[in-house]
């Protein structure tokens, strides 16, 4: 009897054992620069999208750069850069990225030990949905001029840009979640390079193809600034440890795969 209950008694051990957070050792120094960089995100972040939002309700400072740079992107328009900025924006765009994150989230989700990194991505994707979605129609600000969008007119709310929030959380977020646990420069860098080029090419396809104001662009990533440190405090509270400190919360183990 004993021996028929083992694969029950096993595959019950694993699903238990993914709602286990684990804990990863690393110098205190290392632990400080964690919250460092998360204290300066934050408020910077807060700071940065009151100017944007000031900006914008007035009509002064920033976005006053806002008609400029729609004519100077807009100069640059041809066939072959549309369909590329069409295709970028879809990859970004409130059907594709949603399906993207889904088969991330649920694929690591299923292949990792612990579920804490996936699931605290797909939260932190959920509350960046949630900020744009109330944001929105507080500020009730229209998009450029319709003749200046290519691939149809959208009488949406313009502030924030949805696409270039969501992008920017996704890459910026995940590239931490995966490298924090095994730095090395390599890996730093070319997180780097791969989220700063995706960012990039998300919010020139929406102020190229005429849907967004730069300063719609700016307080998409002053949000995702807040939203990005908000999961580095949280991620180093919750797993983070120094040697020889006590542990306070639920019972785990040290992180050994890079999952």
């Amino acid at each position: 009897m004993a021996t028929a209950t083992r694969p029950d008694e096993s595959r019950w051990q694993r699903w238990h054992g993914k709602f286990i957070v684990e804990e990863r050792y690393v110098r205190p120094a290392t632990r400080r620069n964690l919250y460092l960089n998360s204290s300066i995100l934050i408020p910077l972040g807060i700071v940065f999208f009151i100017i944007v939002l000031t900006s914008v309700l007035q009509q002064t400072g920033l976005a006053e750069l806002d008609r400029p740079a729609e004519l100077g992107i807009n100069s640059l328009r041809s066939p072959s850069t549309t369909a590329v900025m069409a295709v970028i924006t879809t990859i970004f765009g409130p059907i594709f990225l949603p399906i993207i994150i889904l088969v991330a989230t649920v694929t690591w989700a299923l292949l990792a030990r612990h579920l804490w990194r996936p699931l605290l991505l797909a939260g932190a994707m959920v509350t960046g949905v949630i900020v744009a979605n109330s944001i929105a129609p507080l500020v009730h600000r229209h998009r450029p001029p319709a003749n200046l969008m290519l691939i149809g007119s959208d009488a949406t709310s313009s502030f924030p840009s949805g696409h270039v929030l969501g992008a920017s959380d996704f890459l910026i977020i995940a590239a931490f979640l995966l490298i924090s646990r095994a730095p090395s420069p390599g890996r730093v860098v070319a997180g780097a390079i791969v989220a700063v080029l995706g960012i990039v090419a998300a919010l020139t396809s929406r102020m190229y193809l005429g849907y967004h104001w730069l300063t719609d662009i700016l307080a998409s990533l002053s949000l995702s600034m807040v939203i990005v440190g908000t999961v580095i405090a949280i991620d180093t509270w919750r797993t983070v440890r120094v040697p020889d400190e006590p542990v306070t919360g639920p019972a785990s183990q040290p992180q050994r795969d890079g999952t």
